[in-house]
């Protein structure tokens, strides 16, 4: 996620809100107007012929959407649900196209206001997801919080094909 000085003199402040979670030990954040709502860890049908990082679908008020596990994703094994384990609803537009997505998190931690002058930029090493994924990172409270690069960690072609399927049986 870049931001600019433009973007926090357009959104008229100097921060911005990220919904905080923990993933295999790792604190990450998501910006705030990406997410659309948390749900409980549940009710997934798996999906034959997806990609490894997608669990499946869920039917989240009659829409069909589909859920990654964000743990795969970056390249680690399948997430164990736990107690804590949940779904972030994330929505994004993408080519004047909204996109639903579920990401499966391990436990949701809270939601941070960070000062954009707190978020350095994203390393080129040392981290072990890829750094495209990467928006930047914020040291809240003495730690390091990954920001996603939401569209890029989304950015699959399965989900393509999955809305391509979606649609067809509509």
């Amino acid at each position: 996620m870049k931001h600019t000085k433009q973007d926090s003199t357009a959104a008229g402040s100097e921060s911005a809100q990220y919904l905080t979670f923990m993933l295999g030990g790792e604190s990450f954040g998501i910006g705030i107007m990406a997410v659309k709502e948390i749900i409980e860890f549940s009710g997934i049908t798996e999906v034959p012929m997806m990609p490894e990082s997608i669990r499946g679908v869920i039917n989240l008020r009659g829409a069909v959407v589909p859920v990654m596990d964000l743990a795969a994703r970056f390249g680690r094994p399948l997430a164990v649900p736990g107690k804590r384990t949940c779904i972030v609803i994330v929505e994004l537009e993408a080519d004047g196209e909204r996109q639903v997505t579920g990401v499966v998190v391990d436990a949701v931690s809270a939601v941070l206001d960070i000062a954009l002058a707190e978020i350095e930029p994203a390393p080129s090493f040392g981290t072990r997801i890829r750094g495209d994924f990467i928006g930047g990172m914020a040291k809240v409270n003495g730690k390091f919080v990954i920001l996603l690069n939401v569209a890029q960690v989304l950015a699959l072609d399965g989900l393509a094909m999955l809305a391509d399927t979606e649609a067809q049986a509509a």
